[in-house]
């Protein structure tokens, strides 16, 4: 009897399952903060753990000048003197600069 409810309970167990993949996904996407910047915009970054030299180190580094928007988020800076920076930023690891 119990082979013959196999697929009803693989079936019912895979909805299950289906459903709270949709629960974590609603749940992700409600606090994700989208940002986009624009070429020139001003931004800061994260500061590499290697820069913290304690806990009260600042933990974004100096302003940048977004130079090229790449797709789905990845970004080129640099400095304000016109200095290239090596490789792209992701939108999560950048802020707005305000001055």
């Amino acid at each position: 009897m119990n082979l013959d409810l196999l697929d009803e309970v693989r079936e019912e167990a895979r909805i299950k399952v289906e459903a709270l993949k949709r629960r974590v996904e609603y749940k992700y996407s409600s606090k994700l903060r989208p940002r986009q910047f624009q070429v020139t915009d001003l931004v800061i970054r994260k500061a590499y753990p290697y820069q913290l030299e304690n806990k009260l180190s600042p933990k974004w580094t100096s302003p940048f000048k977004v130079t090229e928007a790449l797709r789905n988020g990845p970004y080129r800076l640099e400095t304000l003197e016109g200095g290239a920076i090596p490789r792209t930023w992701n939108a999560t690891n950048l802020k707005f600069y305000f001055s």
